[in-house]
């Protein structure tokens, strides 16, 4: 069996080809991704999906389609309720195939979909707990996007997340609004230090947590995968020179060095800002043993539980590591496929 899992970001769709054998094993995992702003291009989600498995297979030769989604939370839609069943409408009229969508409480046709979609809304983690679980099935997996962190605990090896919703999850230290490339730097540093100086930070939207990796070289310049703040160029004096603005400066006042001090500064102040909610989650549940996992889980979840002593593993030692990046993708085809054969 072959199933297409998707998981519908705000900002990137993911995919994962998954076969299967007829036990359930994984033969073969084939994975892309887009940058898809639904915020802005909502109507190219259409074209996004058929494009993203045309790059891996044939159309035809997919079997089911599981979806989870985030995409709800954009602003183009009024509800995350709204959002959902829009982007639930879509899909099924795309894919004339079994399609399945993953909620809180497990897998869901269209139909209950349209009687609970909040079910649905940013459930993704869900997918990849039960990832995390085959590796350690007690646990705590950190997924670092581009734009937001999970931190789950897992028992015996099923989630057991306190919050069921991400407005809950803020509070229970299981989400932490900051990710490796989109994160808008005002919003988690409030000054920096500099030649003796603490400088306080423009709120605006001036440099995103790519331009720090960018300039810091922990990202390469094409791994920079969204829309700049000002719409230049992703080089690594583009990433500076806005760098330089949330101190009201530019590269006439600042030098290289100064900018890369202030990036080191922001580094440490976002690896503190999941540290926070990983001790919150660590401390409750009792677990001190991590799996990371996403785009950030080296440069960001891995430094956050290793500065909390904690133990430390990488979902790579299930999957590669492109194929981490697409892990709640995966983990959608996986949830599906054992829908379909239960």
């Amino acid at each position: 069996m072959r199933i297409a899992g998707f998981d519908i970001g705000g900002a990137n769709t993911d995919l994962a080809i998954v076969d299967f054998d007829k036990k359930g094993g994984i033969k073969n995992i084939g994975t892309d991704f887009k940058y898809l702003p639904m915020w802005s291009n909502k109507k190219d989600l259409k074209d996004t999906l058929l494009n993203l498995i045309n790059n891996i297979v044939a159309l035809d030769s997919v079997d089911a389609v599981g979806i989870s989604m985030t995409a709800e939370l954009v602003d183009a839609y009024e509800t995350k309720k709204e959002g959902v069943l829009e982007i639930a409408k879509e899909v099924k009229d795309i894919f004339n195939i079994p399609l399945s969508f993953i909620g809180i409480n497990g897998v869901l046709s269209y139909e209950d979909l349209k009687k609970n979609p909040l079910d649905v809304a940013a459930a993704n983690w869900i997918a990849t707990a039960q990832i995390a679980g085959k590796i350690d099935e007690n646990c705590i997996f950190i997924d670092t996007g581009s734009t937001t962190t999970d931190i789950i605990p897992v028992k015996n090896g099923c989630e057991c997340a306190t919050g069921r919703s991400d407005m809950v999850r803020l509070a229970t230290g299981e989400l932490v609004y900051t990710g490796l490339l989109r994160t808008n730097i005002s919003t988690f540093v409030d000054e920096i230090s500099l030649d003796g100086n603490n400088y306080k930070l423009a709120s605006e939207l001036f440099a995103i947590s790519a331009d720090v990796y960018n300039v810091l070289g922990k990202i390469a310049t094409e791994e920079y995968i969204c829309d700049t703040p000002d719409g230049s160029g992703k080089s690594i004096e583009e990433s500076r020179r806005r760098i330089s603005r949330i101190l009201c400066a530019d590269l006439d006042m600042l030098s290289f060095e100064d900018i890369d001090n202030i990036c080191k500064e922001i580094y440490k102040k976002q690896i503190q800002q999941i540290m926070e909610g990983l001790n919150q989650v660590s401390k409750r549940e009792n677990l001190d043993l991590v799996i990371s996992t996403g785009l950030g889980k080296d440069i960001l979840a891995s430094s956050a539980a290793r500065n909390l002593n904690l133990e430390v593993k990488s979902m790579n030692e299930f999957l590669t590591d492109e194929e981490c990046i697409v892990a709640p993708a995966i983990g959608t085809a996986i949830l599906v496929e054992k829908h379909l054969n239960s």
